[in-house]
């Protein structure tokens, strides 16, 4: 496995000292918040996200990509039946791409619940095929500059759109792009009704990137969550991109969720591999 983890973890450190940090603990990637290279990534410069990107592999490290898209700036919204604002939304989008690739980033993870839930009175196939038109676009800025667009389903309490992995992929099959393909991850897969160990093997063809986290918004490993079957999973899949960490509560602090989280995914890829062996 491919080890990350999201930089927003470590609050207001330099993108120097985050790297420093999270290198030190044996990590090989770094996933990226648009919003921590610029407040405004609107105002985010190809000069800017390339910098950005040396810093990262001047660490040993990858760039990974971009996630949190529409986090900032506020107000973006890609489902609404507004066409200004679904036009302004999906030019973001599309500057999103040529920063993901001016850093050198392979991914971008599309959550951003509430910038895609229901609003203005539309119907799910409404959200349905304005999210096919901008996500085409998107992809097509991908075919231009490169990288991939990974949508994440999430949970039902975070949106009212897109919240299975199944309902994931039929966006990528409408989009019909190569590089538009499926994200997963345990807190969102945790609402579903089917077990995650079987969404993994159901999504094997379309998953392009994955967030290790739990329902109780920490780490892999902190919660409720068995991860046996989840690495079985991915094993038996043959995943062999990014597994990234990715939580929402930030104490005691980065480096101890850092050490704690690879520890943790180390020790289980370990014992499951050596399992697999017997």
């Amino acid at each position: 496995m491919k080890y990350a983890i999201c930089n927003e973890t470590y609050v207001d450190w330099t993108l120097e000292k985050t790297c420093e940090d999270i290198a030190s603990h044996g990590y090989k990637g770094v996933e990226v918040a648009p919003f921590t290279l610029k407040t405004d990534p609107t105002d985010l410069t190809e000069a800017e996200a390339k910098a950005a990107g040396e810093t990262i592999r001047s660490f040993g490290l990858t760039p990974v990509g971009l996630h949190w898209l529409l986090s900032k700036p506020v107000g973006l919204h890609m489902t609404t039946p507004d066409e200004a604002l679904r036009r302004k939304t999906t030019d973001f989008l599309k500057h999103i791409v040529r920063m993901n690739a001016a850093m050198g980033g392979e991914v971008m993870v599309f959550g951003s619940p509430m910038s895609r839930s229901l609003t203005g009175g539309s119907t799910y196939d409404d959200a349905f095929k304005r999210s096919v038109e901008v996500f085409s676009e998107m992809a097509a800025e991908c075919e231009k500059f490169g990288g991939t667009i990974a949508l994440e389903p999430l949970a039902t309490k975070e949106t009212d759109f897109m919240f299975t992995a199944q309902q994931g992929i039929d966006i990528c099959e409408a989009v019909n792009n190569k590089h538009c393909r499926l994200h997963l991850d345990v807190k969102a897969m945790s609402d579903e009704p089917k077990a995650i160990s079987q969404i993994i093997r159901d999504s094997a063809p379309w998953i392009e990137h994955f967030h290790a986290n739990d329902p109780n918004l920490r780490g892999p490993g902190t919660g409720e969550v068995k991860y046996e079957p989840i690495y079985e999973a991915l094993r038996d899949i043959n995943y062999d991109k990014w597994v990234s960490i990715e939580v929402f509560k930030y104490d005691p602090s980065a480096p101890a969720i850092a050490k704690e989280g690879i520890e943790f995914l180390r020790a289980m890829e370990k014992k499951i591999m050596n399992s697999a062996e017997v």
